[in-house]
């Protein structure tokens, strides 16, 4: 019998467990690696933790853990601990899996001030993010803006004017909730571009900010007409379903007659940012915008066009929620103006156009951040389909990789990464988590140093 394949999986979020147990269906051996010592991805550093029912994902991923040809690395930068050609030495295939970790800026004076923040950095502090955790959010503002109008906006919008009552009994790191304890936000503002009809929230997002405890939902009515054009478009085949219930519920809010509640979220559209304002001390005091229009773009969308009017939102503080970029990697082909790698369908393209052997993407950074995590699956069944319909042409493992022993892959990562953490190690710092969260009556209490995670993976204190 052939020994089987081996396939490495850099990246322990949801597209890397949906891939890895793909790959294991299809007979190969797979070591899934992640650059911190804890696995699942945004599903444990970016899906708002008072939304425990998503986060019940992690349920299928652990069975595919189970696998007996299954292993996971935990601690192990790509780049940094190991190269990728190290990987491509040692692997039949290569899988990269790790998503977009950056955001996209809006490129406008002021971004720059005390204030003024990318969303995800926000969405990693709260969630206790190691990278982000000893980040510090001014939350003393009456008013704060989000820039967006996808679901990532409405999680941080509900996550400032959320009762600390509700907070509380989640898995929210405890740095945060102690900060939005005291956070004196009581309005926050959410823009978008275009018109309701093009907004990316899906509906369980937006009608969940209809049931916030302190907090009512405010829409112009005149924000909702929708112009010609999106009338028009809304109701084509181009729309679907979410689309035009999306527009229902914003009708239904702007229907609504306040409850006046102490907080408020005000739903705007067809506005676009241009200046983020400034006061003495040079910290944000307010955003300027300009209104704008829907043109046809030529290409059966609408695009946003100024009208040339503008406004001034009084703010102090802005919070950018426009979209994810992946950052490059040594030797990875990239393509810098969609900041995702370059590929064909999940085929890693290289620069003279040819698929790179071996090489293969999924996931936010192989199509750019959009879905919802199930979505991942059918992203990554579709990759997988290449490397099997390779494997089957003989087009893995040419040359055929120099050291693809298990055991001897293993003794040369754990000499690269003397705290290195394996499936077990994660399960001693979940069980620790949780212990911690129990007398409390929370899912866990989230470790958020990765020494003190590496402690407690180990059992032992870890110096260096």
């Amino acid at each position: 019998m052939a020994t089987p394949q081996r396939v490495a999986v850099v990246g322990a979020g949801p597209a890397g467990f949906y891939t890895s147990d793909f790959l294991l269906q299809a007979g190969f051996e797979v070591d899934l690696f992640d650059a911190l010592p804890t696995p699942f991805g945004l599903v444990r550093a970016g899906v708002a933790p008072d939304h425990p029912k998503i986060k019940r994902v992690t349920r299928a991923y652990e069975r595919t853990a189970r696998h007996p040809a299954f292993r996971f690395f935990g601690g192990v930068q790509l780049g940094t601990d190991v190269q990728r050609e190290e990987l491509l030495e040692r692997y039949h295939a290569v899988v990269y899996a790790f998503g977009t970790s950056t955001d996209n800026r809006l490129g406008i004076p002021g971004e720059d001030r005390p204030g003024s923040h990318a969303a995800t950095e926000f969405v990693a502090w709260y969630n206790g993010h190691p990278e982000h955790a000893d980040r510090e959010f001014d939350l003393s503002a009456r008013r704060a803006v989000v820039i967006g109008n996808g679901n990532v906006a409405i999680d941080v919008a509900r996550m400032l004017v959320l009762d600390p009552e509700e907070i509380a009994p989640t898995d929210t790191a405890n740095h945060a909730i102690d900060a939005l304890a005291q956070a004196r936000v009581q309005e926050v503002v959410v823009l978008g571009r275009r018109g309701p009809a093009q907004a990316a929230f899906t509906n369980p997002e937006l009608l969940e900010l209809g049931e916030l405890r302190r907090a009512d939902v405010i829409v112009d009515p005149a924000d909702v007409e929708l112009d010609p054009h999106s009338a028009a478009w809304l109701a084509s085949d181009a729309a679907d379903q979410t689309h035009r219930r999306n527009v229902e519920i914003l009708w239904e809010y702007a229907g609504r007659e306040p409850l006046g509640k102490s907080h408020r979220v005000s739903l705007r559209f067809l506005r676009s940012p241009l200046e983020i304002l400034g006061d003495a001390d040079d910290a944000v005091a307010g955003l300027r915008v300009g209104v704008n229009r829907l043109e046809p773009d030529g290409r059966g969308g609408l695009r946003a066009v100024a009208t040339g009017a503008e406004e001034t939102i009084d703010c102090g503080l802005v919070l950018r929620s426009i979209g994810y970029r992946g950052v490059p990697l040594p030797g990875i082909p990239f393509d810098e103006r969609r900041g995702l790698i370059r590929n064909d369908g999940g085929r890693v393209i290289r620069d003279d156009g040819a698929p790179a052997t071996g090489e293969y993407a999924v996931g936010w950074i192989k199509r750019g951040p959009s879905g919802v995590i199930g979505t991942n699956k059918k992203d990554a069944h579709e990759t997988v389909d290449l490397i099997v319909a390779d494997r089957d042409a003989g087009r893995l493992g040419v040359p055929e990789p120099a050291t693809c022993d298990g055991d001897e892959v293993a003794a040369w990562l754990a000499e690269r990464v003397p705290h290195l953490v394996g499936w077990d190690g994660w399960r001693t710092i979940d069980a620790h988590e949780r212990a911690l969260g129990e007398p409390h009556s929370r899912p866990r209490v989230k470790l958020v140093r990765v020494p003190e995670m590496l402690e407690i993976a180990h059992g032992t204190p870890t110096r260096g």
